[in-house]
């Protein structure tokens, strides 16, 4: 006889998400669990579950094991932390790095070019963020001259792409997804208007040979077998060979330079150590929260959208509304109006973390309910859309 699935609850409180993961991994010691038989068996969302995972193994109070798809298990604390749904104090969650109180000297480096606003090529502007004393955009450029590679890592819609069009106006990319293949890296035999077969290079031959900047976005949704006809060219060889056309070897011209974007909240993203070996520089971006008000996005929106990040940050939610998410809902205001914008901000979300959203915003604008963006009951015919200065009925009847 099996079990039947949990319904959906109710939204966990503060700690309760974290505690219920505990319980439910003490109940069965002897079982590695995965972050999705977990959130099948708890009913919440795999990214709030995995945060309550991965705390609990911050925290020593659960093991994690795998690399790929991870596992995790009970420990000696595991049935403790079941007992008990606490926020931790701030500081004490996942503590940040202090900084070091002793500090090697290196020559100064030269006054950064850039620290203004710079028009994409898109049109758009990008607003640099500090990086190791430096604008980001110019920490990426030195690394580029450096000839060391990054990887930028982060929620979808933090600005990691658009950090890298910024920074390198010479920029080609591959959007990565499972299908990606080699040939869409490298290249392959496409028919000519004369119906013969000529070989198409692709992005990664076109960045070596023109010595651009090749971000590879996504590039964890990517299978590690395609990936690793990008590592020669990234190594001490700074060459490839392509087999599909006659074994040609190509070598890199000076300039060629890899960067790479992750979202580790995304299903099926993996980073393996191989892709994390060839990426010396791994830089975490997150919201700018100070930049959304600048950009004089609705305070309270803003307000919400820090405060779910929290959550996530906790453990406790999934979910939060990033830059992304932030400027849409300026655009939907503008557009629709507050109400409107403010359902469709509690719209799409993850349904698991919807009724979570829908509460903070509530609070925060003081509006009793606020349900997505639905569409409503058919209107009248009379209150159809009619022409400036029209009455409804002058042409009633009327050739036209």
């Amino acid at each position: 006889m099996t079990t039947p699935g949990p319904t959906r609850s109710a939204r966990t409180k503060g700690g309760e998400l974290r505690a219920k993961v505990a319980r439910l991994l003490a109940d069965r010691p002897a079982d590695k669990l995965t972050i999705g038989d977990m959130a099948r068996q708890l009913g919440h969302s795999h990214g709030a579950v995995r945060n309550a995972a991965l705390t609990l193994v911050r925290r020593g109070e659960a093991d994690q094991s795998g690399t790929g798809q991870p596992e995790f298990r009970a420990n000696a604390k595991t049935a403790a932390a079941a007992q008990r749904a606490v926020i931790s104090p701030p500081g004490t969650h996942s503590p940040r790095a202090q900084a070091a109180t002793t500090r090697t000297t290196y020559t100064a480096a030269a006054a950064p070019k850039q620290t203004g606003p710079i028009r994409r090529a898109g049109g758009q502007l990008y607003h640099p963020r500090e990086l190791a004393d430096l604008p980001d955009v110019e920490a990426l450029n030195r690394l580029r001259d450096a000839d060391v590679p990054v990887l930028l890592y982060g929620p979808p819609g933090t600005g990691k792409t658009s950090l890298v069009e910024a920074a390198f106006p010479d920029l080609l990319t591959v959007a990565g997804d499972g299908d990606t293949t080699v040939g869409d890296l490298i290249g392959e035999y496409t028919q000519d208007d004369a119906g013969a077969y000529v070989f198409q290079y692709g992005p990664l031959i076109t960045a070596m040979t023109e010595g651009r900047a090749l971000l590879i976005d996504d590039a964890t949704l990517i299978s590690p077998k395609v990936l690793a006809a990008l590592y020669p060219a990234m190594d001490g060889r700074r060459q490839i060979q392509v087999k599909a056309h006659k074994g040609e070897t190509i070598k890199a011209k000076p300039g060629f330079y890899v960067v790479a974007g992750h979202n580790p909240g995304v299903h099926g993203a993996v980073l393996t150590e191989a892709l994390a070996s060839r990426f010396s520089v791994q830089i975490q971006i997150g919201t700018d929260y100070d930049l959304a008000l600048a950009l004089r996005i609705d305070t309270r929106v803003v307000r919400v959208a820090r405060h779910l990040a929290q959550q996530v940050e906790l453990g406790e939610l999934g979910w939060a509304p990033q830059l992304r998410e932030l400027l849409s809902y300026q655009k939907t205001e503008a557009v629709l109006g507050t109400k409107a914008a403010l359902a469709n901000l509690v719209g799409i979300a993850p349904v698991e973390d919807r009724d979570a959203v829908a509460d903070a915003v509530t609070k925060a604008v003081g509006i009793k309910k606020i349900a997505p963006l639905t569409l409503g009951k058919q209107l009248p015919a009379s209150a159809a859309r009619q022409p400036p200065g029209s009455t409804g009925s002058a042409h009633r009847g009327r050739p036209r």
